[in-house]
């Protein structure tokens, strides 16, 4: 058996899922499973001869019929300040981003759930490229090992927040979600999911009252606003998110991040920090505050100046909104989501940042 096509997946299976294999499939005692799950979930490890304690024929055997994981990574760009992008090639093809971010209390990763995305939003670089599929549970989780591997630190944080929009396929992500808490070890509480407010899915997703945070992609106060920039708002309206955020908190008891791009003239006047804390007022939130990264789009937006940016926080900080501003990293590696993907693929540059 040579061809990767009729071996077995290992990466998606969890502890349980493989004592049970190697015990029907091989033949072999189902704690071989459990050690299997640690080669390759808590120590990343690909390579079958490299699980040491594992006997010399089991390794042979393995493989033989199985695959840690048919992926790989296809590019590789690091960046001066350690943040390390990868353009993953999957088993049918089509490429995803993921990225490693180090600091210096943690080390956090940014992984993809879609091929592409299908939401629109005027100022992301994904969208640019369409939308094809959804990853699977195992190529979620295939993203973190691969940037393990990458990384001489142990990685504690994971954002959802690279290509696609998450919530559009919930079921993969939450199956991913307990894979990397149950077999890699991350605490949900270091675990973040984006979203741009699909809000039968925000409810979906407290019905499971996983103790992780919720970042919401907002971006504007206003209904005008939004729906100019993101065509999501014409079917749940800045009001509906806000209500439905409200709520996700009186189930998980998570406090809800709203993420905040500031375009210059569009959605960083005084007036729409003044707006966006009155919408805010009560809620148990965070507002982080994403200073636009120029790079050309069709609508020729523009960062704001630092003064803009100041004072937009200043409005929210006296209102009582607790308020921070994202730490940019990346910039010399094409750092908007889908720009790597994009110019691998020979398309022009895509459009803007780190958020949606």
């Amino acid at each position: 058996m040579s061809s990767t096509e009729t071996k077995t997946t290992l990466v998606g299976l969890s502890k349980t899922q493989l004592r049970a294999w190697v015990s029907e499939s091989l033949g072999e005692p189902a704690y071989r499973g459990t050690q299997l799950a640690r080669w390759i979930y808590e120590k990343a490890v690909a390579d079958f001869n490299a699980m040491s304690d594992l006997p010399a024929a089991l390794r042979a055997r393995l493989s033989e019929v199985a695959i840690v994981s048919p992926n790989t990574i296809s590019l590789t760009q690091r960046s001066k300040d350690g943040t390390v992008k990868c353009l993953l090639r999957l088993a049918d093809g089509n490429e995803v981003e993921c990225v490693l971010l180090p600091y210096e209390e943690r080390v956090s990763v940014c992984l993809s759930t879609q091929v592409g995305c299908a939401m629109g939003c005027r100022f992301c670089a994904t969208a640019q490229g369409g939308y094809t599929r959804n990853l699977t549970a195992d190529e979620i989780v295939d993203q973190l090992l691969h940037l393990q591997r990458l990384s001489e630190r142990r990685i504690s944080h994971v954002v959802l927040m690279g290509m696609g929009e998450p919530l559009l396929n919930l079921e993969n992500v939450i199956v991913a979600l307990h894979l990397m808490h149950d077999e890699v070890g991350i605490s949900y509480r270091r675990m973040t999911v984006s979203t741009v407010g699909i809000v039968p899915k925000i409810y979906a997703l407290a019905e499971y009252d996983l103790p992780i945070t919720l970042a919401i992609s907002l971006h504007a106060p206003d209904d005008e606003t939004r729906a100019r920039i993101m065509p999501v708002n014409r079917k749940w309206g800045v009001d509906v998110l806000i209500q439905a955020a409200r709520d996700y908190f009186e189930k998980t008891k998570r406090r809800i991040t709203f993420e905040y791009l500031l375009l210059r003239g569009v959605n960083d006047t005084p007036h729409h920090a003044e707006q966006l804390a009155a919408k805010l007022k009560g809620v148990p939130c965070l507002v982080n505050l994403i200073p636009f990264n120029y790079v050309p789009t069709p609508d020729d937006f523009q960062r704001p100046e630092a003064l803009r940016v100041r004072r937009f926080r200043e409005i929210l900080e006296t209102a009582g909104v607790e308020t921070t501003q994202r730490v940019e990293r990346g910039h010399d590696i094409d750092a908007a989501c889908g720009q790597l993907r994009g110019k691998h693929r020979g398309k022009p540059l895509p459009l803007a940042l780190q958020a949606r």
